[in-house]
């Protein structure tokens, strides 16, 4: 059983879950996830299996990715507002613009969750599009899919800098800290074994622990 969504508060998500690609090995490297994650080993977990190929593996990771920040912030939609959260940032450096390249195409400023919600949106549409995530067996991932599952990283790595930033204290007091940082060490480990993904990886764990350090909380990423 995947770790993701145990003890999260009525298991409440922002978008309904995403069922893994159907396509080629979809379920069985699914299997394989959860099986990994379930015996705590996120090392393993995060190491593409012998002999599959990486485009399905990161298929399958994306949408477990997906799903995972969907119920993380499904259990701060109450007190992340346009009221208390009026722009998508991660403290005074790092504040986050939306655009999708097609209805938005110049970056606007919105509030953290009007940009979760367009992310949602937009990531469902690119998980949706069979010529970028093929569900039958044999059809071939397209040329930009390393680009896709680069910006889909990008983004997602952005709702858990928030989330530490804005709304760390409300995850204690939901007892719900230990889950996310669970989360975070999943997400950020397998971005450091995808090699066009490392860059994401050193980026977020450096503003990640620029924004622990200003919350001088010693339970954080234990």
């Amino acid at each position: 059983m995947s770790f993701f969504g145990r003890g999260s508060r009525n298991q409440r998500t922002f978008r309904p879950k995403k069922s893994a690609p159907s396509g080629s090995k979809g379920m069985q490297l699914k299997r394989h996830i959860d099986a990994t994650l379930g015996s705590g080993n996120l090392r393993e977990a995060v190491r593409l299996p012998i002999g599959e190929d990486l485009n399905e593996w990161l298929a399958v990771n994306t949408v477990d990715f997906f799903n995972q920040v969907n119920i993380l912030y499904g259990t701060l939609m109450e007190f992340c507002t346009p009221a208390t959260c009026p722009a998508m940032s991660a403290g005074p450096k790092y504040e986050y613009r939306w655009a999708d390249g097609v209805k938005i195409k110049r970056p606007i400023e919105v509030s953290a969750p009007k940009y979760v919600e367009y992310l949602m949106d937009w990531i469902e549409t690119q998980l949706d599009d069979e010529s970028i995530f093929p569900q039958k067996l044999g059809t071939p991932f397209p040329p930009n899919f390393p680009d896709v599952i680069k910006t889909i990283f990008k983004r997602l790595f952005r709702v858990y800098a928030h989330i530490y930033h804005s709304h760390f204290q409300m995850i204690v007091k939901l007892k719900e800290e230990a889950h996310l940082n669970t989360c975070f060490k999943h997400f950020t480990l397998f971005t450091l074994v995808i090699p066009y993904l490392q860059e994401i990886a050193l980026a977020s764990v450096f503003e990640a622990i620029e924004s622990l350090i200003r919350m001088k909380s010693s339970k954080v990423l234990q």
